[in-house]
């Protein structure tokens, strides 16, 4: 694989790596022939999020190796956030200085390089060490959410910047009436005396689309949406939000001719939601009264298959310089199902609708000693 991003469109590659790093670890990098693909998905796999970088978005995109077949499958891998990270810290550096960047994968010498030419024939590369990896996706279809809500990134970001850098989650109402409502979640145990609650209100007028069947509330995390957030701004992309019932999964979408970007995000089950009822046919048990998941979701998002790529013959981006034409799309992934105890506390959220598929070698990992604690015993283990 082989891809050279010129321009301000190495910022907006940075800006990518950054919103990543709010999501996992971990990227994984996936060359396809409708774009270079980046994946990411946190430690409780109840958020994931992908950008795809259509061929147009690129000077030169080459997905697998000179001389390889076409049809041959590509090459994936997944490097450690902060390797990608360090590569792009300074983001004001990059638009002042860096001309060109390259970025190369040889799965024969086992090198994932990426190397920055900057002003003044200054040249700087960086060898990042990575591991072989099957695809990570998930399935999801906006089309199947009852609502469609559209704004531009500077309202929302005005919006959230009024909550506490430390706040876990956030409660998103909507009513057909037109009101839209952003207010902090408080769990059960937090002391009200203590507690700090902040609520604001939006009208239709300020959405450039609005489509709300019944009045709706989900909650979700704050974290990640920020990241996204601070990528849509520097992009001037309007954010797309779907969502359902409470417990079925909120979808963040932003599209351009030579750029995808998708965030699904795990919602809370409310105590009384009847979603909480088992639909699947394999008999388990019902969810607490606070699960990041309903069971009903399993029709949903079980397959573990998706496709991302562009639309054709669409007009030129006002964000991004066009370099190439892009390709037909692909899709291929597999399914995966576990139960994870995540973040926030008292809460857990169960990997339905995406995960990754790791090798025989990657399974089999070492368990580590267990190491004694000198502290009195709170509880006692089950």
């Amino acid at each position: 694989m082989k891809c050279i991003v010129t321009g301000g469109n190495v910022k907006a590659l940075g800006k990518a790596v950054h919103s990543l790093s709010r999501i996992g670890d971990e990227i994984y990098v996936e060359p396809l022939q409708e774009g270079l693909s980046l994946r990411a998905v946190n430690p409780s796999h109840s958020a994931y999020a992908c950008f795809l970088f259509a061929p147009l978005f690129f000077q030169q995109y080459q997905p697998g190796e000179s001389g390889s077949s076409p049809d041959a499958g590509a090459f994936r891998c997944k490097v450690h956030i902060k390797s990608f990270l360090s590569v792009f810290r300074s983001l004001p550096s990059l638009e002042k200085t860096v001309e060109k960047c390259l970025i190369s994968l040889n799965a024969r010498a086992s090198r994932f390089r990426v190397q920055l030419h900057c002003k003044y024939g200054v040249v700087k590369t960086h060898d990042l060490s990575f591991q072989e990896c099957e695809s990570l996706q998930a399935d999801f279809d906006t089309a199947q959410c009852a609502h469609t809500l559209r704004a531009s990134p500077r309202l929302l970001a005005d919006a959230v910047v009024h909550f506490p850098l430390n706040l876990a989650e956030v409660i998103l109402c909507a009513s057909p009436g037109g009101k839209v409502s952003l207010r902090s979640y408080l769990d059960e145990e937090t002391e009200l005396s203590r507690a700090m609650v902040t609520e604001l209100c939006l009208s239709e007028e300020e959405f450039q689309a609005f489509h709300v069947k019944q009045e709706t509330q989900i909650t979700f995390c704050l974290k990640e949406f920020r990241g996204l957030l601070s990528f849509a701004e520097s992009s001037n992309l309007p954010l797309s939000i779907y969502f359902d019932i409470p417990g079925r999964p909120a979808i963040f979408t932003m599209e351009d001719p030579v750029l995808s970007v998708h965030l699904v995000l795990a919602t809370l089950v409310e105590p009384e939601s009847p979603s909480s009822q088992a639909t699947s046919c394999t008999p388990k048990p019902l969810p607490p009264a606070q699960d990041f998941t309903t069971d009903d979701i399993d029709d949903y998002m079980i397959a573990m298959e998706t496709t991302c790529g562009g639309t054709e013959g669409s007009s030129p981006s006002p964000t991004f310089p066009l370099r190439r034409t892009s390709s037909d799309a692909q899709e291929s992934e597999s399914d995966h199902e576990e139960s994870i105890p995540g973040t926030p506390r008292q809460k857990r959220f169960r990997s339905l609708f995406f995960g990754s598929v790791l090798s025989r070698s990657q399974s089999a990992a070492p368990s580590h000693p267990s190491q004694e604690v000198l502290a009195e015993d709170s509880e006692e283990e089950s």
